[in-house]
């Protein structure tokens, strides 16, 4: 059975202008997304990694082309690449959910209402949005009582939990993620890739820019970007779990896996 098409970006280019010079950061690039994929963007540092996740989710506006969404079961495109700001602002709002590298939770809000705001934003009834929020909390484990705290009362990965959890409260159709784990130590880097494994099994799709083999390992399509183009992808196949957890039953294919991508990125010269 084919994939649903949830994302297509078409001849997209991003200029950017500094008074006489011009930097051309995406050449024409052709993308399709698929509803369910966890897909990551990698490439060496300049490559426009960022960029192409910005022009995408809508948070920029690219020079030329169009980016379309294929939403809910419909096989009509919305093009937002000529939306206005404030009708790309609602779009993010209802249909696309953010986790970056610097969380940007509110330090004058508790947890709890950093979570919450988005679905407040989009009219939800507040009781209903709290339990559901208390409830995702718990599953990032963030307590009742550390719920309550504000941002700089919780520690780095607890923040980031929040976060995750505020880019997904609103059930958006596609979650972006833009090095999530950069800052991390690397069991925070693990719980917060185990939570977007999590909510990738349970079929939110997921793109994810890193520069990490352990995150990028998570994801079952890896596209290499350099100098603005598409080089090549990888297919991984469905996550399999850590290759080096003896006690993991699918370790074999968790090693392939590995190898596979460590071959590719290799090859595009990483």
């Amino acid at each position: 059975m084919d994939k649903k098409i949830i994302l297509q970006a078409k001849e997209l280019s991003k200029t950017f202008s500094n008074e006489s010079v011009q930097q051309h950061v995406l050449k024409n690039l052709n993308l399709k997304i698929y509803k369910g994929d966890f897909t990551v963007i990698m490439g060496n540092s300049g490559s426009g990694k960022s960029t192409l996740l910005y022009s995408l989710s809508g948070m920029d506006r690219p020079s030329l082309g169009t980016v379309s969404y294929y939403l809910g079961d419909g096989d009509e495109a919305t093009d937002i690449s000529k939306y206005s700001n404030d009708k790309l602002a609602l779009f993010r709002r209802n249909h696309a959910g953010f986790v970056f590298q610097q969380n940007y939770l509110n330090d004058s809000m508790s947890a709890l209402d950093n979570v919450m705001i988005s679905g407040l934003l989009r009219n939800k009834n507040r009781k209903e949005l709290a339990s559901k929020a208390a409830e995702l909390l718990k599953r990032v484990e963030i307590s009742g009582s550390d719920s309550r705290k504000f941002p700089t009362q919780l520690s780095g990965g607890q923040q980031q939990r929040v976060a995750v959890v505020r880019g997904v409260i609103n059930d958006p159709e596609i979650l972006f993620a833009d090095e999530p784990t950069g800052a991390l130590n690397s069991q925070n880097t693990t719980n917060v890739l185990d939570i977007l494994s999590e909510l990738n099994g349970s079929g939110q799709s997921i793109v994810m820019v890193t520069h990490t083999i352990k995150a990028a390992e998570r994801g079952n399509r890896v596209i290499y970007l350099a100098d603005g183009v598409i080089s090549d992808e990888c297919d991984l196949g469905e996550y399999a779990g850590d290759y080096r957890d003896e006690s993991n039953p699918e370790r074999d294919r968790a090693l392939e896996r590995h190898k596979k991508l460590k071959d590719f990125l290799q090859e595009m010269g990483w």
